[in-house]
């Protein structure tokens, strides 16, 4: 009877998976891999590259995305999942005209399925469609009650992405927005430290510096300083850099005194 049962329940056929379950795992494995980026040890670039390339399989109908990181005071970060990408960012950025543009700037997602006839963007939208990219979807990334960026999501096809692509890619944006941020804030942090040590190890060779000509001129310490930035002025190069000729030549000197001596 047991077997009986058994050979019935083979014969029973698997639940296929509708689509939308099927896009839904996809989604989860995107926000699962996203989870667990890490800024220290990739970098910035290469993290943001990461959550372009976790979309393009989050969101149905994507065959390629590209992520901008927009700082003040920097030039925009941006990357990209395909080198076609790349392509049609560089026209976007170029015009200063396109759905990530408008996205980051209005702080809402652009969709459209035929970008070559979209009246938004009457100069990028044609270009775009002429290299066979019709559709996109640009969603933009807010952390903290700002927009840190903008993702672009783009097809070949026309009409690709719909309403649930959008609530797809809306959904994915939310931890993406905190990734991009968090990699923001590590990355500006680490150039403040790097800044930092830089000036203290610029003020240490000046000091040494003014200690030299003190020592050798007996001028005042005020006097030394003018001596090192009026050098710096006629080599055209920065006050650091004229200390630490003094400083080398100070050391290559007392060097060669130490051989010379019996």
């Amino acid at each position: 009877m047991v077997d009986e049962l058994l050979d019935r329940g083979d014969e029973v056929e698997q639940t296929p998976r509708t689509q939308s379950e099927s896009e839904d795992d996809d989604l989860a494995v995107s926000l699962s891999a996203l989870s667990r980026l890490s800024a220290v040890r990739l970098g910035l670039e290469d993290l943001l590259t990461e959550v372009a390339t976790f979309a393009v399989q989050a969101i149905p109908g994507a065959d390629g995305a590209g992520l901008t990181l927009i700082e003040a005071n920097r030039a925009d970060t941006i990357v990209k999942s395909a080198p076609f990408v790349r392509e049609i960012d560089d026209i976007q950025y170029g015009l200063g005209e396109g759905p990530c543009i408008s996205a980051a700037a209005r702080g809402i997602p652009m969709r459209s399925g035929s970008l070559g006839g979209d009246p938004r963007w009457p100069r990028f939208g044609p270009q775009a469609g002429r290299l066979g990219v019709h559709s996109v979807l640009s969603l933009p990334l807010i952390g903290a009650d700002a927009v840190v960026g903008a993702m672009n999501v783009y097809a070949h096809a026309k009409d690709a992405f719909d309403e649930r692509s959008e609530r797809l890619g809306r959904l994915y944006a939310v931890p993406a927005a905190i990734s991009v941020q968090n990699a923001q804030i590590l990355a500006q942090t680490q150039r403040l430290a790097a800044k930092f040590q830089s000036a203290m190890t610029n003020r240490a060779v000046i000091d040494q510096a003014i200690g030299i000509l003190m020592s050798r001129s007996g001028v005042t310490q005020d006097e030394a300083q003018a001596r090192i930035r009026l050098l710096s002025q006629r080599e055209n190069t920065k006050m650091a850099a004229a200390a630490d000729g003094i400083v080398t030549e100070a050391v290559r000197r007392a060097r060669a005194r130490r051989t010379e001596e019996p």
